[in-house]
């Protein structure tokens, strides 16, 4: 029992609770993964329980890898049966085996956001759905939706009866589902889906699942959604001893679908489970984490913990207000300078903000300053157009029922196949009801496609070779095939630009990742294998420790990470928390800004900055805003009023100055313009409570920005920019605006 000596008593009670339901509240930092992997051992090692017999869920392939090094670690060899992975993986796994069982090929393809794109923007072509009012990535984001909370077509189409947009994305939504399985092939969400239909359609598929997991643990358990809720519920309900550990004040992302009630209502759905809070930070300084259990306490949605530390007091928070977001972006790059100055590296800092719009001046910033950089959440290598165009050959090559991966290549590289060719195609294809590819070798039995027929006829005949070739040969040889036959990296090597170039190099990687999949598989490596592996990585998973880089990221994209110094940007109203989220009116909108607001001051170990602008440019437009208005929710000991700095905005030459003390942080005032004609007197009779650059609230139009005000004979006329009603010159005594 030695090595569960070094747990806190807290700990150790979760680690030897292995009966019935258990639901861990892990503060941020609190060392969750620890109990979870000693847990693992504990259950192997003082229970008897054979590994096999244990499953452990995650969400990212990051928190997988590091969850399977510390069993390995803690137990040895015994550990690699234990079932650690992704709630996509485990997913998948069991798809692979028993597909079959609801009418699919145990060869699906995986579509990713892209893939799903095409095919609605397919789709929508086919109906003559307006993509001006019907975006794609909308669409596809209320049919994810819909699947997130377990609701299929049917019932979709039932309840959007009486609203037309619904009504056209019910017919999408149909189509969309038929597609893809005519395609065998599974979006994301359909990966979570599919398994739950399974086990609902097949009981002794289900029955055999329950009875391999007599222990199941889930990490991350207030990110869950509605169909994951359900998996796990369907896998425990036989044993019951299910562990799942979270903090519903780090529940960020409703917007994927995750569902708070989850981990607020556990023990509604277990009466039976035992509670234990994680309350011991082992990250940041008691400073950092005051602050951190000062702004989330102003939730009302949440249960009651809170955070200390064994930590120093360390420094206190600093907050900085510059002039613009220019300003901003040189405080961060000179303040990382001399961090390495005094002997930090690159990878100690972070810079966190709300939005990617946010990145450009940072990036530009430090690009030019020379301060190595890493942005994650960018285009991906995986999302990559060279890498989808080799990867779609990869895929019609495992599965040619993969219609989207067939029209994405069939004239990539270019080889004299016309649009006017491929619908020819699709629409004898519909025709006889078989899939575009094989309507791709049925090319000599199609009319009207004269002059494309050769070129349709060679590319079947390349599909077939490779297809020859990944029977007999190994991954490296067909992707070297793939490369040569297609001249896709010779038609790139003729373009001979810097692009071009940055290509070439990416395909490289790619097969250096083949090459590198296939020595880890040894002889249980297939195409199928790795074009599943690729598919489930995401950007975060990309982030590599030994990197001695700078991170940019967005907060949502912080989550699960730490580090030395972190550097959060844009701290504003109208920024952080967004307009749509002050708009709304929803107290649970701003709640769950304010619980990003707590994931991202918990990154830091050591130093915390957080700065922010009087002026802004983002979207193409100026903006003036309000500190945010969680800055006022930290008390003034615990920021470094030092570092406090407002600095006048001067928007013209004719403009007088109103001051107002800071009700944030001290007494010291900060000068704003208001924009007043001197040629004209202030009307006598009306009296404003708000200045330029105030945010203030409109009956109809909601909340928006005082642009400019402008004194003219009895009235002032205010200049507002609303967000979702654009620039509105109001009257002051008739608008009724209010300062937010």
């Amino acid at each position: 029992m030695e090595k569960y000596s070094t747990l806190n008593p807290p700990q150790y009670e979760a680690v030897i609770h292995t009966t019935g339901p258990l639901l861990l509240l892990a503060g941020a930092g609190s060392g969750k993964t620890r109990v979870l992997t000693h847990r693992v051992a504990y259950l192997i090692e003082e229970k008897k329980v054979f590994p096999w017999k244990i499953m452990a869920i995650t969400f990212t392939n990051k928190a997988a890898k590091e969850m399977r090094e510390r069993v390995d670690k803690l137990i040895g060899i015994r550990g690699s049966d234990v079932w650690v992975s992704t709630f996509h993986s485990s997913c998948v796994k069991i798809l692979r085996r028993y597909i079959n069982e609801i009418g699919y090929d145990r060869t699906f393809s995986i579509y990713d956001t892209d893939d799903a794109k095409r095919l609605i923007r397919e789709i929508m072509k086919a109906y003559n759905i307006d993509p001006k009012y019907y975006k794609e990535s909308a669409v596809l984001s209320e049919i994810s939706g819909a699947k997130n909370k377990l609701i299929g077509v049917d019932t979709y189409r039932r309840e959007a009866q009486g609203d037309m947009r619904k009504e056209t994305i019910s017919r999408i939504f149909v189509e969309y589902q038929k597609r893809l399985r005519n395609y065998n092939a599974l979006d994301f969400d359909d990966l979570l889906v599919k398994t739950v239909e399974l086990f609902e359609l097949s009981p002794k598929t289900l029955e055999y699942y329950q009875k391999l997991f007599e222990y199941i643990m889930v990490d991350e358990y207030q990110d869950t959604n509605g169909v994951q809720f359900r998996l796990i519920s369907l896998l425990a309900a036989k044993h019951r001893n299910l562990c799942v550990v979270g903090d519903d004040d780090q529940s960020i992302y409703r917007f994927r679908g995750a569902d708070i009630r989850n981990i607020l209502d556990f023990e509604s759905v277990y009466p039976d489970a035992k509670v234990i809070k994680l309350e011991q930070n082992y990250r940041s300084t008691k400073n950092i984490l005051s602050a951190a259990n000062e702004v989330i306490r102003n939730n009302r949605k949440r249960k009651v913990k809170k955070l200390w530390t064994d930590n120093d007091e360390g420094e206190l928070v600093s907050h900085i207000v510059n002039i613009n977001e220019k300003e901003e972006a040189g405080f961060i790059a000179d303040t990382i300078n001399k961090g390495i100055s005094d002997g930090r590296d690159y990878c100690d800092f972070a810079i966190l903000y709300r939005t990617n719009a946010q990145s450009r001046v940072l990036e530009e910033k430090m690009f030019r300053e020379g301060i190595p950089y890493k942005l994650i959440g960018g285009v991906s290598f995986y999302q990559r157009k060279e890498i989808k165009d080799i990867l779609a050959y990869l895929k019609i090559i495992n599965n040619g029922t993969d219609s989207i991966a067939v029209k994405r290549i069939i004239n990539v590289p270019r080889r004299g196949i016309g649009n006017t060719t491929v619908e020819k195609i699709q629409e004898y294809s519909d025709l006889y009801g078989i899939s575009f590819l094989d309507g791709v070798f049925d090319a000599t039995e199609i009319p009207n496609i004269k002059r494309g027929r050769k070129n349709v006829l060679e590319f079947a005949k390349m599909i077939n070779e490779f297809r020859e070739i990944a029977i007999s040969g190994s991954l490296e040889g067909l992707m070297n095939e793939v490369l040569d036959k297609t001249e896709y990296i010779k038609t790139l090597e003729l373009e001979n630009t810097p692009e071009a170039n940055d290509r070439i190099d990416n395909i490289k990687e790619l097969s250096s990742k083949m090459i590198d999949y296939e020595e880890q598989a040894k002889e249980e490596a297939t195409l199928l294998g790795f074009l599943e592996e690729v598919a489930l990585i995401g950007g975060i998973d990309d982030l590599n420790d030994d990197d001695n880089k700078v991170i940019l990221m967005t907060l949502h994209s912080a989550k699960g990470l730490e580090f030395p110094v972190i550097f959060m940007a844009g701290m504003e109203d109208g920024l952080f928390p967004s307009y749509m989220s002050i708009n709304s009116g929803l107290n649970e909108d701003i709640e769950e800004e304010r619980r990003l607001c707590y994931v991202g001051i918990t990154r830091a170990k050591e130093k915390l900055y957080l700065t922010s602008a009087r002026q802004r440019m983002l979207y193409g437009n100026t903006q003036y805003n309000q500190t945010t208005r969680f800055l006022a929710e930290i008390p003034k000991e615990l920021l470094d009023s030092d570092t406090i700095n407002y600095t006048p905005i001067q928007e013209n030459t004719g403009a007088i100055q109103a001051k107002r003390d800071n009700k944030f942080f001290s007494n010291k005032p900060y000068t704003v313009t208001k924009a007043i004609s001197q040629a004209i007197p202030a009307p006598a009779n009306v009296t404003l409570d708000y200045i330029a650059g105030d945010l203030v609230k409109h009956s109809k139009y909601g909340i928006g920005q005082v642009k400019m005000i402008e004194a003219g004979g009895a009235d002032y006329q205010v200049t507002v920019n609303f967000p979702s009603h654009g620039i509105k010159k109001l009257l002051a005594s008739f608008a009724g605006l209010k300062r937010v």
